[in-house]
């Protein structure tokens, strides 16, 4: 028989078999007594520094031995047998069609080849390999390809990042998530710590076996494959344009495009795609030194090998609006994650180690389409253009990222030196006024919020934390309205799903959906023959 076990708390230093011994006290047996043993969860709790404990939820099968349940941590585990999809009968002419290959993609698109569809997946940008090249090289030199980058390219922008695992939502298909990036090279803990990640060195090897596993199963990957227009005959979509020339037909395609592909946008709205605008936030990338955050976080147990590196999460409200913490990197580093000239925009990398010197997170406040300066559809992306071009005015016109200490950016003053805090910002820097190149409502609201992070966490206030500037993809700045068949409205067989249709905000989250894509396609299509 199987059982969960909950709550089970140990120090720091207690190993695999305390662990062990924990959860055969609460069944009253031996250890000895397990057949098989497993982590189900694992949490820090440092509520109650320096005392900082481990909490724990176990997986454990018992056999030959009676076991009488006498604690509410414990409950008997139930067989699970897998759902099976259920399976359309209309037939499909042509194989369904995937745009874009971050998250939302290529799980659309596994989940299809798993099923016998054999989609096509068709993707703007490059592989991973290549693509890396390209990335480092606009990092050293200043060269900015604008097809291939920090947001276009093999796996999304997701693959410059973290690569954090953590979501808001609860659906069954988290789980499936979590295990087909574990069987494509992930980290077994991905599995079971409270706030997974697997870092962008371990990330690019899982989209490269993503890759491979779909076309295990039948499926097609097609790099520098730019969909630049849809084929629609009455209500339906019967095909896409790649590339300005090239006719790819399809009575199901997938628009997982990611929230960057402005020119994707604009073709489909020419196309007669919905679009409605969609709340995002803007403002920049703030640096700590992680040894800060760790003390604050940890206190005298800070560096200790079971807890790495911390982390925070951080919000604060006024005035109907919200300043927070966003994609925290902890020991990670700026990136420079434009993908037009003339703009300047940031993110935040990390290693599965997060064993660099700072750490940093955006520091955003959120905006509104009122905030847009327009009815259009699109004025939410031409409100983050303005922006990320002042960005690159006030950098200095040269590709240069607007940088500045915190202290002086509360005073209003450009910086003139740096202090403790080197800026980790992977292109050129240049000392300026970050209060030049945001909207006044949000360097207002990122100044009063200063104050009560710091009571929350000690340290954030330090004057000489770097700010870098400007954060402006948090999210997409659109919605593609949907119905109940996940359809794009009043367009049959075309299937907006993930970030860049206003879906999702992170990689589970639009994993997740296109998933939910690829089950309503193989609901209601016959697999190809």
């Amino acid at each position: 028989m199987k059982f969960i076990i909950n709550n089970i708390r140990l120090s720091l230093d207690d190993d695999i078999n305390a662990l062990k011994s924990a959860a055969a006290k609460k069944l009253r047996i031996s250890a000895k007594d397990f057949k098989s043993f497993k982590i189900t969860k694992e949490s820090v709790d440092a509520r109650r520094k320096p005392s900082i404990t481990l909490i724990y939820s176990v997986l454990v099968e018992v056999q030959g031995k009676a076991v009488k349940i006498s604690s509410n941590d414990v409950r008997t585990v139930e067989e699970n047998k897998e759902e099976s999809l259920a399976i359309g009968g209309i037939p499909l002419k042509n194989r369904p069609i995937v745009v874009g290959s971050g998250p939302a993609g290529l799980f659309a698109g596994l989940i299809l080849a798993q099923n016998g569809y054999r989609p096509l997946v068709l993707e703007r940008g490059e592989c991973v390999e290549k693509r890396t090249e390209i990335v480092h090289r606009y990092w050293e030199k200043g060269e900015l390809d604008t097809e291939t980058n920090v947001q276009f390219g093999e796996g999304g922008a997701g693959t410059f990042s973290d690569g954090k695992l953590t979501t808001r939502i609860n659906d069954r298909r988290c789980e499936k998530v979590l295990e087909e990036l574990y069987n494509s090279g992930a980290q077994e803990e991905i599995l079971y710590k409270s706030r997974p990640h697997i870092g962008t060195d371990v990330l690019k090897k899982v989209v490269v076996n993503m890759r491979k596993r779909i076309e295990q199963y039948g499926g097609e990957v097609r790099f520098n494959t730019k969909v630049t227009s849809l084929k629609i005959e009455g209500s339906a979509v019967v095909g896409v344009e790649v590339n300005g020339s090239e006719m790819i037909d399809s009575q199901a395609v997938v628009l997982a495009v990611g929230h960057s592909a402005r020119d994707t946008f604009d073709a489909l709205l020419k196309n007669g795609v919905s679009f409605i605008q969609k709340p995002f936030s803007i403002g920049v990338r703030i640096e700590h030194p992680q040894e800060l955050i760790d003390k604050a976080q940890y206190g005298s147990a800070a560096g200790h090998t079971k807890l790495g590196a911390a982390d925070y999460q951080l919000f604060y409200k006024t005035s109907g609006r919200t300043a927070y913490s966003f994609c925290m990197c902890p020991g990670g580093i700026v990136v420079a994650s434009a993908s037009e000239n003339g703009t300047i925009v940031t993110n935040g990398m990390s290693e599965f180690a997060r064993d660099r010197e700072n750490a940093n997170s955006a520091l955003v406040v959120s905006v509104e389409p009122g905030d847009f300066g327009g009815s259009h559809p699109l004025a939410g992306v031409e409100f983050q253009r303005r922006w990320e071009r002042l960005a690159y005015e006030v950098g200095g016109k040269n590709g240069s990222a607007p940088i500045q200490k915190l202290g002086d950016f509360l005073d209003s003053k450009p910086s003139t030196s740096l202090g403790s805090v080197r800026p980790s910002y992977t292109g050129r820097v240049a000392l300026a006024d970050i209060n030049l190149c945001l909207p006044e409502f949000i360097t207002r609201t990122m100044k009063e919020s200063i104050g009560y992070f710091d009571n929350k966490l000690k340290g954030f206030g330090m004057k000489e934390a770097v700010l870098t500037g400007v954060e402006t993809r948090t999210s997409s700045p659109v919605r593609i309205p949907r119905g109940d068949s996940l359809e794009a409205e009043g367009i049959k067989g075309l299937y907006p799903t993930g970030e860049g249709a206003g879906y999702a905000g992170g990689i589970v989250s639009a994993a997740v959906d296109g998933i939910r894509v690829a089950e309503r396609i193989i609901s209601e299509y016959a697999p190809l023959g």
